[in-house]
């Protein structure tokens, strides 16, 4: 298939590589335009236009912000590019996911939200886990994208929003285990117990989980760099996940004490550092006074 990418950071560039190793014709951009470059099998374009058309256009950008400057204000659906669909792979809020929805419908466009869980890594191995909702023939359209990119497509219906409320769940839910290695690793070297020998029987026996053993690596190690994920998203997402709720009526409150907490490492000087730096906040507290 012919598919357009744009937003080539570390996780659109892997989700490049998997598409042009299965055989598909790749076009990407990037607003700086080096993102794009050297990728074996992958064109790079000189304008977000070029990448918007084809049998499917895949936007992987850093927030709304940017989702919204360069598809909406950038008149990307206005112009002459037609995608068969727009795969909207960036984790996003549901309030714009709605917006997307009705411009698209307007413009004529299907769109689908598909964000993914999954590092770089990941991405790059082909074996994210997709989150997709929107028009079915437009998802079993785009079904040979998915699958190079993605081990599993998970479907949630219809309406475009449920994937975009699915993504910020979990990305919640993997913050939270942060927030709990990061305190319990607290309480055990308080004890004059290593953190990362707590960490090695937790991740081993119960919670002998992806998320645990990998972020969980990361905390034992002190090892935050290079950003697999950036702490400063993980605050964005956990930011995005309180204002979908909000709207909603659900309470959250541990998602308003990770906000915290998030904001404390970022004013620490984490922000740039992996989400697994999230853990430092406790250690740093136990070591007041």
């Amino acid at each position: 298939m012919d598919v357009g990418i744009i937003g080539m950071g570390k996780m659109g560039r892997g989700m490049a590589a998997s598409l042009a190793r299965a055989g598909h014709t790749v076009r990407a951009w990037n607003r700086s335009p080096e993102g794009a470059q050297g990728i074996p099998g992958v064109t790079p374009v000189a304008t977000a236009a070029e990448a918007f058309a084809g049998d499917a256009a895949i936007t992987m950008l850093a927030d709304d912000a940017a989702l919204e400057a360069v598809v909406v204000e950038g008149g990307l659906l206005d112009g002459g590019g037609r995608p068969s669909v727009h795969l909207g792979m960036s984790t996003v809020s549901v309030a714009l996911a709605e917006r997307l929805t009705a411009i698209h419908g307007r413009a004529g466009i299907p769109y689908v939200s598909a964000p993914v869980f999954g590092r770089p890594d990941v991405a790059e191995a082909g074996k994210l886990n997709i989150v997709a909702a929107g028009p079915a023939e437009a998802i079993d359209g785009a079904a040979p994208v998915l699958d190079a990119m993605g081990a599993k497509t998970w479907r949630y219906g219809e309406d475009a929003k449920r994937a975009n409320a699915v993504k910020l769940a979990g990305n919640f839910m993997i913050v939270a285990a942060i927030e709990a290695m990061g305190e319990a690793c607290a309480l055990s070297e308080s004890h004059g117990v290593p953190g990362a020998e707590f960490l090695d029987l937790v991740m081993n026996t119960i919670f002998a989980a992806p998320i645990y053993k990998n972020y969980g690596g990361a905390i034992a190690a002190s090892r935050y760099d290079p950003p697999g994920f950036g702490l400063s998203l993980g605050a964005k997402d956990v930011r995005l996940a309180l204002q979908a709720a909000e709207g909603a009526g659900v309470p959250m409150p541990v998602a308003s004490v990770l906000r915290d907490n998030l904001i404390e490492a970022i004013a620490h000087g984490d922000g740039a550092k992996d989400l697994a730096a999230l853990a430092e906040v406790s250690r740093r507290r136990s070591r007041r006074g």
